[in-house]
């Protein structure tokens, strides 16, 4: 089974998407993940992508597409794929059509988490991570100290800038402004998606997947 992953940034996809994954005993790729990959192994889609790379420049759909075509070409992803961040535009969801149809494939399903932009702003807004570490919070003060820290000196929590919420709402205007079109590209190719709830519990949200793969 092959799904595409589609949601706004903090919606929750790329975490349930790992649970969907899982359930369906195939691997999760996101297109970052496969770029490092190709480059590491120094293939000729990772070296082309490198190029790009080394220049700070963005690396084209048709070098992306190429290496996600390698992937999906792996005996890894025989069973199927969960693929997260791949398609964010139109081209690259006609670029993946055009990929899976040369390997005798088929996009079986697009999940669509869905979440008001107000409880996302909330939500993205109210996360803190420890300037040292990483870690990611939720509901802890910036500034804080992070006791747990395993770094030294330990760390104090922080808001990202991109967690502000004057940036999340920039962030949301740029998803709908791209991914909007994709979404009416992809029901107008009758392609199935299922909308997921996106406002919830964890474990509210992955039975919502999960049903939606058939597996609830």
């Amino acid at each position: 089974m092959i799904v595409v992953l589609l949601g706004p940034p903090g919606a929750g996809k790329g975490t349930q998407g790992e649970r969907v994954a899982a359930a369906l005993g195939v691997p999760k790729i996101s297109t970052g993940d496969v770029i490092r990959d190709a480059m590491k192994a120094a293939t000729p889609m990772g070296l082309a992508a490198k190029s790009y790379y080394d220049r700070g420049d963005l690396v084209p759909d048709n070098v992306i597409l190429g290496i996600m075509k390698d992937a999906l070409s792996a005996p890894a992803q025989a069973k199927g794929v969960v693929l997260d961040g791949v398609v964010r535009t139109v081209p690259q969801a006609e670029g993946l059509n055009a990929v899976l149809a040369d390997l005798g494939r088929h996009l079986d399903l697009v999940m669509l988490f869905k979440i008001e932009d107000e409880a996302l702003v909330a939500r993205l807004s109210a996360r803190t991570v420890c300037d040292a570490c990483q870690s990611p919070f939720t509901g802890r003060s910036p500034g804080e100290l992070h006791a747990e820290c395993l770094k030294s000196p330990k760390g104090h929590l922080m808001r990202r800038k991109d967690d502000e919420p004057s940036a999340v709402r920039n962030r949301l205007h740029v998803y709908e402004h791209q991914t909007a079109p994709v979404i009416a590209w992809y029901r107008a190719h009758d392609q199935h998606i299922a909308e997921i709830d996106a406002l919830g519990t964890f474990d509210e949200v992955r039975t919502r997947a999960l049903q939606a793969v058939g597996k609830g």
